[in-house]
């Protein structure tokens, strides 16, 4: 009688499958165990079809929607309600979902590993904060282009969030140091032999005390910052708190200086993708000390800033100059002659670069796949196009025939 359990456990398992881009047919209902919809077919999935979909699929384990963004709530309920194994959730671009549904898959105990809710724009901090304290199996969790998320959840996520290994926050306006572990002690009381100083008008955010933490996040190894208002006192913080990152992305936190690269420099030998596109304030100074201390970067983008340290990273697969206008030849033979792992290089507006620097750099660079040469006055010679794929829709020139890798992919998301 065992040995038939067995059997029988072992041809359910086999049986399981996974649906994408389409919805399960009745049939198959009981044996959906990943649902994949990422790219719209030509008719766009209803609300109610999804909805009657997701209500009978019991044994679902991943549910990718992002490619059905008229999805609301009540799908997202039911779902909730019938999956009791679910351990992944992508509900990207879904902007009609509110904290109602996200509400509703915490309350039910999911064994929750992943969570994507970028873009929807109308959750709060209810949501995050709840996703925090209630999914305790969670590594990783999307957080991106929410307007509406504030300080007050993120610290909540640093405080309850201990397993996280990927933790991205871009393009999230409110977010400033407040969200972020410091280093910092309390803020001292005024003395009361001290006049006061005149009361200014100050909001919520302004009386949050520093976030203390007594732990560290030692499984965290991805960082997504884009453009978050947040200064070196932040990343000082992270660094002491997440010791272990290995991508850290900060393109467009225009408030960084030097004093935060100097942190990153204690992540040491960790360091493996950094993304600083768009800080100006940031001197070659820093970048030298940066490439000595994190001497296995594999992935630099960065803005305004000398090369020559990088070309000597022994590790250095992919680098990114973009609108570098004091960037000459001799940076380019430089990595021609240094950069041996180099794999990926994009040079974008970078006006002062010549035709025979970069015939050199393909010449020496025998592991070069991939040359991004966007906006370069000098190869718009006439017949230079021959040796170049057609541009694709995001406008990037490559100098190979390869086609696009995952690894170029995860680059013009980066850039995007």
């Amino acid at each position: 009688m065992h040995e038939l359990d067995a059997d029988e456990a072992s041809s359910f398992h086999e049986d399981m499958i996974k649906i994408v881009d389409r919805l399960p047919t009745e049939d198959e209902y009981r044996r959906v165990k990943h649902l994949v919809l990422q790219k719209s077919s030509g008719i766009p999935i209803t609300d109610d079809q999804l909805a009657k979909a997701l209500g009978a699929c019991p044994h679902l384990e991943t549910a990718i929607l992002s490619g059905a963004p008229n999805v609301t709530d009540r799908a997202i309920v039911l779902l909730a309600e019938q999956a009791i194994n679910l351990q992944g959730i992508n509900l990207t671009g879904c902007d009609q979902v509110t904290d109602v549904g996200v509400l509703e898959l915490t309350t039910k105990s999911l064994p929750l590993q992943w969570i994507q809710l970028n873009g929807v724009t109308g959750l709060t901090d209810p949501s995050v904060s709840a996703i925090a304290k209630t999914c305790s199996r969670l590594i990783e969790l999307e957080l991106c282009d929410l307007p509406l998320l504030t300080p007050l959840a993120v610290r909540d996520v640093w405080s309850f969030s201990r397993k996280l290994r990927a933790l991205r926050l871009a393009r999230c306006p409110l977010l400033t140091d407040k969200s972020f572990p410091s280093t910092l002690g309390p803020e001292p009381l005024d003395s009361e032999d001290e006049k006061p100083l005149p009361p200014r008008p100050i909001t919520w955010l302004d009386k949050l005390p520093p976030l203390i933490l007594r732990h560290t996040a030692e499984n965290l190894r991805v960082l997504d910052l884009t453009s978050c208002r947040i200064t070196d006192d932040t990343i000082g913080g992270l660094v002491t708190h997440a010791p272990k990152i290995q991508t850290l992305i900060l393109s467009g936190c225009t408030m960084l200086t030097d004093r935060a690269l100097e942190f990153i420099c204690k992540l040491g030998e960790h360091l493996d993708v950094l993304m600083l596109a768009h800080v100006a304030s940031i001197t070659d100074g820093a970048v030298v000390k940066l490439a000595r201390a994190c001497w296995n970067l594999r992935c630099v983008d960065v803005a305004y800033m000398s090369v020559f340290e990088f070309a000597a990273l022994k590790s250095l697969r992919r680098l990114s100059l973009v609108r570098i206008q004091k960037l000459t030849d001799i940076a380019i033979f430089s990595l021609a002659e240094h950069a041996i792992c180099l794999e990926r290089l994009h040079l974008s507006y970078c006006d002062r670069l010549s035709l025979d620097a970069l015939h050199l750099l393909l010449r020496k660079r025998k592991k070069l796949q991939h040359l991004t040469a966007t906006g370069i006055p000098s190869l718009r010679r006439k017949g230079t196009d021959r040796f170049s794929d057609t541009p694709p829709a995001v406008g990037v020139l490559t100098a190979s025939k390869q086609k696009e890798d995952p690894d170029v992919r995860e680059y013009l998301e980066l850039r995007q």
